[in-house]
């Protein structure tokens, strides 16, 4: 009788952490979605709340990282349930991180509201957004469903946000040239398009664990990259 009784708390445990793991993702998301708004709209009520929300990404990594040590150490798993269990770890991490980005858009909110903000580059950066809320939207779908092919097209797709981050980038500094009492604005939206683009790249973490995770093999090294902001020089304004 024990056997059996053993295999469900096992396949219990395996499931708890994927439930915990789609209660992050709910929450990461909703955390990006809502500092993006509020950034967009200057709405610092809605910013203080996706502030607030951080801890809640906090306490769900800590309960993931204890339980999935418990859980390797009760059961010295082998294979695929080794592998979604070390993967539950690197996803929590990874929406972690992308709650700490959301709660500091959600801080330049807070900062720039009662700054004039060029419409053109918000809108620069609400294109930007869009494309990495798609990103992360469906890594989760890809983790939920554990598919190889989905995180890969996802992976694929990641030079495109760095792209629109440099061109964002590149605006943003040229604004900044033109006009002194530009700086202080920009300087924060600048800090804004790095957090977006930042989350792009965890969606891409992500889609390579999830991958990991379905297949047992690693993805290539080489991930498309397509951020040329370091290259970046400003013309000096005549």
């Amino acid at each position: 009788m024990s056997e059996p009784h053993t295999v469900t708390a096992y396949d219990d445990e395996l499931r708890w952490l994927s439930r915990r793991l789609s209660e992050m993702g709910g929450i990461a998301e909703g955390m990006v979605a809502d500092s993006l708004t509020a950034l967009i709209n200057a709405d610092t009520g809605l910013a203080q709340r996706v502030i607030s929300e951080d801890l809640l990404l906090d306490q769900g990594e800590r309960e993931i990282y204890e339980k999935a040590v418990l859980v390797i150490a009760k059961r010295q798993p082998m294979a695929s349930d080794l592998r979604e269990i070390i993967g539950s770890i690197r996803i929590a991490s990874d929406l972690e991180r992308v709650g700490d980005l959301g709660k500091n858009i959600a801080k330049r909110v807070i900062s720039i509201h009662t700054m004039a903000q060029p419409k053109k580059l918000v809108r620069g950066l609400e294109h930007l957004s869009e494309l990495a809320l798609t990103q992360l939207k469906e890594v989760l779908d890809a983790f939920s469903s554990h598919s190889a092919e989905q995180a890969n097209s996802i992976r694929e797709r990641d030079e495109e946000i760095d792209a629109i981050y440099t061109s964002l980038f590149r605006e943003l500094l040229t604004y900044m040239m033109e006009d002194p009492r530009n700086i202080s604005a920009c300087t924060h939206l600048l800090f804004c398009a790095k957090n977006i683009e930042r989350i792009g790249d965890h969606a891409t973490n992500i889609a390579e664990t999830v991958f990991y995770v379905a297949t047992g093999q690693q993805m290539t090294v080489d991930r498309p990259k397509d951020d040329d902001s370091a290259n970046i020089v400003a013309d000096p304004v005549e």
